[in-house]
């Protein structure tokens, strides 16, 4: 995941990068700083949820022990301790690099928009501002029974999940000015989460769709990385190992702006291909795939 990481938030367009583009060749390209992590629904593939969640857990240790970043990290379930196979996937991990990550545990969607809203007001000296924010498991969130609203009103699904993207993106931009006025070197607060498809989705070439709840997500985060499970198993001398396509890709607020014609379109970019192996004991690699 460190590959992983990386190609996210460091190898796409900086903003220096894309001043020196002409404007009248190109309009511009937002820098990627939100990840959607997209996977399947997990009846299909038993342990989908645990994979994901290690993943989650590999980007915010990785932060943490090798980029000496500040993490906060959101999810529905208790975390009693790290995978093993994680631990091992990070050998330069210590309890210190562990206390940069700051676990969080909203049960419902309201408590989780009560928790992210607060975090603009909680005390933050310039040592403790996070830089990344994680929410694991965005679907146990929205697609649960919809709250009520002060009027009584049930939110759908699809408000809900414009709501919460639109509190999360804020609160990264909040973190992100706040670290640039500190001069920190860790600028910008990235922010990644996942969701499960439900339903019966469809998902070719890492593209996904039928999911209205997705739809809404894809117009706030920059990147989707979709993860499909593959049919075919890699032989080492400790088993089999799993293997899953990963596919990375600009979506949602990466779009180009067209002063002459003044309209707005998106942008078609490459899609970059990985490849996940997952041995029996748990332990993942990551492997840029092969260009035919």
């Amino acid at each position: 995941m460190a590959d992983i990481l990386a190609l996210i938030f460091k190898t796409f367009p900086s903003r220096s990068e894309l001043a020196a583009v002409e404007e009248k060749s190109l309009c511009s390209v937002a820098p990627a700083r939100s990840a959607l992590v997209v996977v399947e629904h997990p009846g299909e593939h038993p342990g989908e949820h645990g994979l994901i969640r290690s993943v989650l857990l590999l980007a915010a240790v990785t932060a943490a022990s090798e980029i000496n970043l500040r993490v906060i990290f959101l999810t529905q379930t208790q975390i009693q301790s790290l995978p093993v196979a994680l631990q091992r996937r990070v050998p330069s991990l210590t309890p210190a690099a562990l206390k940069k990550i700051k676990f969080c545990y909203p049960r419902t969607l309201e408590e989780l928009l009560v928790q992210v809203a607060g975090l603009h007001e909680s005390p933050h000296s310039p040592s403790s501002l996070p830089a990344l924010i994680i929410v694991d498991g965005l679907e146990g969130y929205l697609c649960a029974p919809a709250p009520c609203t002060s009027s009584g009103l049930h939110t759908s699904e699809q408000s809900s999940a414009a709501h919460l993207s639109a509190l999360l993106c804020d609160t990264a931009s909040f973190f992100t000015q706040m670290l640039e006025k500190q001069g920190s070197d860790n600028a910008p607060c990235r922010l990644i989460a996942s969701y499960h498809l439900q339903g019966n989705s469809e998902q070719k070439g890492g593209e996904v769709s039928a999911d209205p709840v997705l739809d809404v997500l894809d117009r706030y985060f920059q990147l989707r990385c979709t993860l499909e499970k593959d049919r075919s198993y890699e032989s080492t001398s400790g088993g089999l190992q799993q293997v899953w396509n990963i596919y990375l890709s600009h979506l949602g607020m990466t779009k180009t702006f067209c002063k002459k014609e003044g309209v707005e379109g998106k942008e078609e970019q490459p899609v970059q291909e990985w490849r996940l192996l997952l041995s029996p004991d748990g332990l993942m690699e990551f492997k840029q795939a092969q260009k035919h």
